[in-house]
């Protein structure tokens, strides 16, 4: 099973889930409690029933990202292309947009967000 945490403006809204059934992407019942919550996608209005599809939702699909860079990260991570999961856990952690997707055994954004600034803080004193 593989599992990408998704991250919407920094915020965690919900988990993707790949298993021998197909996909299931749940947000996440603070979040939907939160004032602002808002929907990732048109496609995958806010619920409290999590979505179920056997192929990936075509929203995350169309965050993987094609031609040339597609296959920079086909080479490098040795993914198949057919694997839309692997790909998405892969090449998405910090894409175009509000969205972000985590693979789920990886510290929350929030935390290496605040590890990268001290890092660069520590490096700019020296």
């Amino acid at each position: 099973m593989k599992q990408g945490k998704i991250y919407l403006y920094d915020q965690y809204v919900g988990l993707l889930t790949e298993d021998e059934t197909g996909f299931t992407f749940a947000y996440d019942a603070d979040y939907l409690a939160s004032d602002g919550a808002e929907a990732v996608s048109l496609t995958l209005p806010l619920s409290d029933e999590p979505y179920h599809d056997t192929v990936l939702f075509p929203f995350f699909d169309g965050l993987i990202p094609e031609g040339w860079l597609l296959n920079i990260a086909e080479s490098s991570w040795k993914i198949n292309q057919r694997d839309r999961m692997s790909l998405l856990l892969a090449c998405c952690k910090d894409c175009i947009g509000a969205v972000s997707v985590i693979p789920a055994e990886e510290p929350p954004v929030e935390e290496m967000n605040s590890s990268a600034a001290e890092g660069t803080n520590a490096s700019s004193q020296n």
